[in-house]
């Protein structure tokens, strides 16, 4: 008898690796092009390139808890633009819609849309056909410092800007 790997091993082989599903802290947020509320591309790399940014997750535009998150980021926006941070809203609605929701609630910051949930996917924040409501703080350069998932939308505000404190202590 020889000790040749029998066939049926051979197809045994670890499947290649799958691609990742989430972000950890540390790493760099991902290169993709999503639109913004007016239906330009925005390439993610360009977000950071600047300054810190702080991207929050909402399931829906124009609904109660959505609101909540984004009124609350909207009423410290200033907070967030003096520690050098840029505020961004991402969901996977319409950028006609987010457009009418940024105009009706006056929304400071940009709104990214993302349908096919691509960066959502990305960052660990695709359910399915829903978006888990989240939020991410990356540094200058795009490393990721923070990271809430889930998220009540009443603190995710607060605790964003908790983040960038004590990144900057």
């Amino acid at each position: 008898m020889t000790d040749s790997v029998p066939a049926a091993s051979s197809s045994t082989a670890p499947p290649p690796a799958a691609a990742k599903t989430t972000i950890d802290i540390g790493d760099t947020l991902p290169s993709l092009t999503v639109k913004n509320e007016k239906g330009e591309d925005v390439e993610t790399p360009t977000l950071v390139a600047e300054k810190g940014v702080v991207l929050f997750l909402v399931p829906k535009a124009d609904t109660p808890g959505c609101t909540q998150q984004a009124c609350g980021f909207r009423d410290i926006w200033q907070e967030f633009t003096t520690l050098d941070y840029d505020v961004y809203c991402l969901s996977a609605d319409s950028p006609t819609a987010q457009s009418k929701w940024q105009t009706k609630k006056q929304l400071p910051y940009q709104l990214l849309s993302d349908p096919k949930r691509v960066l959502i996917g990305a960052l660990g924040a695709a359910d399915g056909s829903r978006t888990k409501r989240s939020h991410f703080v990356f540094e200058k350069g795009g490393k990721l410092i923070d990271k809430k998932m889930p998220v009540k939308p009443v603190d995710s505000p607060r605790l964003a800007l908790e983040a960038i404190k004590r990144a900057k202590a």
